[in-house]
This record gives C-alpha cells, structure tokens and sequence, in this order.
C-alpha cells in the first residue's frame, strides 16, 4: 500500500490517510487522538463510499469499545502500527474507483512536484 495524507476524495470531505494498494483497492484511515476527537467527529459515514475498507488509527490507550465494530482498527505509535481488526471489504464501483485512483495518482504528482520546485505548488492546484 502507498499512502496520501490529508487527501480530498470529493469537494468539502478530507480523510486523513488514503492508502491505495497494488490490487487497485483504497482504503480510508482516519486518525483520533482521544474520546474527544471521536465524538466530536460526525462526517466520517460521509468517507465510506470512497473506499473499499475504512479503519480508524488510534493508540494503545484509545477507548476503542468508542469505535464501530464495522470498522476497521489500526493501533499505531510514533514508529509502528498494526491492523487489529480487518475492516470488511464494500467493493467501491468501477467508475468510482477509477476516478478515485486518478485523482490520487494527480495529487501524489502534484505533492511531488511541489517538493521538486516549490514555485510550481501554487501553479500545481485544480
């Protein structure tokens, strides 16, 4: 899997993680620091049809009875993390996923670029 930070999937929604495999699939990681952070959350049901597994980052002291049992559960640190539960497979459709895939392919390259020459990123945008 490569991953893409902050990636837009769809004007006014922003996941924190989207990771895209060999195979094609895509994958929505959304990242909570607390009980807090959960709560406060109410757009993440807005990310599962743009991915074909959706799982949530949190660390090993995350009250994670919060999380939905049909959801994935990644635990993770500074320096590792491990799928504690698989979340279930919702095969996105074709279309979508091909748009999808693009998209993330665009922005992987603009990101690039914009390291490569940092005058191009504000020329680099949609």
């Amino acid at each position: 899997m490569t991953t893409l930070e902050e990636f837009v999937p769809e004007r006014g929604l922003r996941v924190d993680v989207m990771a895209l495999g060999a195979r094609g699939q895509l994958w929505v990681v959304e990242c909570k620091s607390s009980r807090a952070d959960f709560q406060s959350d109410g757009k993440w049901q807005g990310y599962l049809p743009f991915c074909d597994r959706y799982f949530w980052a949190v660390d090993q002291d995350f009250p994670t009875e919060l999380l939905p049992e049909e959801s994935g559960l990644i635990i993770a640190d500074g320096y590792d993390a491990e799928i504690i539960r698989m979340a279930p497979e919702h095969k996105l459709a074709s279309a979508r996923r091909s748009k999808l895939t693009r998209k993330f392919a665009m922005d992987a390259a603009r990101r690039l670029q914009g390291m490569r020459d940092p005058r191009l990123a504000g020329m680099l945008a949609d």
